[in-house]
């Protein structure tokens, strides 16, 4: 389509290249996109005004739209443009604002935003041909749809809200295992000795510096959530605080934790990384959501970095998590181009620097 990337290698596509994305037209929306929901790597999607109540998630499968599917799968529709409530254990269907028309050769992976995964907020990627969640083609062409499953709070939401966002890449991005440790060696990618294992590893602490809070636990029966409230809820009315001095917390079978790694990473400008879950023969939980880290995560702190927020779902047992067990991988991928902003750099970066946090709708 006569794209002028910006970029001539392979790699994850930075804001330029979203920009001329845009421009260019492969990215459209209902209503003008707006230039903060465009992030270093990544681009912010925006709910439209319609939910559906489904009986079952599904995907639209080989050859099928998801609208053709919709019949088969909802309940009722909702009309989102006053605001609704997406009850806890329901699942969700809504139209995004934005439609795709990718260039060959350009793939898209989506992701939760980092508030969504710490409301326990499931939300996945649906696309027309559709076989898995969250993954594109090269060169999709067709509308995109948020499927949403509150698990731990009902939520209220509204047209334009922002509960997911995706990447685009071209070509092979991610590091292998001697890449990684050689980026490593020329900019620590963490304090002290990494894990580098299909990714480099990080660990679990409960074992805090000072104090002895470890984490968080959701409550079973809370009140309604509305996303727009920043800073507008008490924590102590939707979590309970987890502390411990022996090292060892145990997790409840279906229960939801916010916990926090002991190690602090960092993002270098020219790469971005993917969290993703550690293998499941190490026990009994998973870190629930995947996320992206933008270039510049933990890079503006002075070399100290900063430390992922964990979101922990037990599975059917009990299950015993010791300090310093190793729970989750960041994969790192290359930077098709440096990004003009980096992650918490005159842009609002909720996370940057951070410890054990709440989603950003917490205070106290």
């Amino acid at each position: 389509m006569g794209l002028d990337w910006g970029v001539d290698v392979n790699g994850v596509l930075p804001d330029s290249a979203l920009r001329r994305l845009i421009a260019e037209g492969a990215i459209t929306a209902a209503a003008p996109i707006t230039p903060d929901q465009i992030q270093p790597a990544s681009l912010d999607l925006r709910l439209g005004a319609t939910a559906w109540r489904l009986r079952a998630s599904f995907l639209a499968g080989r050859g099928r739209s998801v609208a053709e599917r919709l019949a088969d799968f909802e309940m009722h529709r909702m009309d989102l443009s006053g605001g609704a409530v997406l009850e806890k254990g329901c699942v969700y269907l809504v139209p995004l604002q934005e439609r795709l028309a990718l260039p060959q050769g350009v793939e898209a992976v989506a992701n939760a935003k980092s508030s969504t995964g710490r409301l326990d907020l499931l939300t996945r990627l649906v696309t027309d041909d559709g076989t898995e969640f969250d993954r594109l083609p090269p060169g999709y062409d067709g509308p995109l749809y948020a499927e949403i499953c509150p698990r731990s709070f009902s939520v209220l939401v509204r047209p334009g809200m922002r509960l997911n966002q995706l990447r685009l890449r071209r070509g092979q991005a991610m590091l292998d295992d001697p890449a990684l440790a050689a980026l490593h060696g020329a900019q620590p990618l963490v304090d002290g000795e990494p894990l580098i294992d299909g990714g480099l590893g990080f660990s679990v602490d409960l074992r805090p510096a000072s104090g002895d809070l470890v984490g968080y636990r959701a409550r079973p029966h809370s009140g309604v959530i509305d996303l727009d409230r920043i800073g507008g809820y008490l924590a102590r009315d939707f979590w309970d605080e987890l502390r411990t001095d022996e090292g060892r917390l145990i997790l409840d079978p279906g229960a939801f934790y916010i916990l926090v790694s002991r190690e602090s990473v960092t993002i270098p400008p020219d790469h971005a990384a993917e969290m993703s879950p550690y293998l499941a023969m190490v026990g009994e939980f998973r870190v629930h959501y995947a996320g992206f880290f933008d270039p510049g995560f933990g890079y503006g702190t002075g070399g100290a970095g900063a430390r992922g927020v964990l979101e922990v779902r037990c599975h059917e047992a009990p299950f015993a998590l010791e300090h310093g067990q190793v729970v989750g991988r960041l994969v790192y991928e290359r930077m098709a181009a440096p990004p003009d902003r980096l992650y918490g750099a005159g842009i609002a970066s909720n996370y940057q620097g951070q410890g054990l946090k709440l989603a950003k709708q917490f205070r106290g």
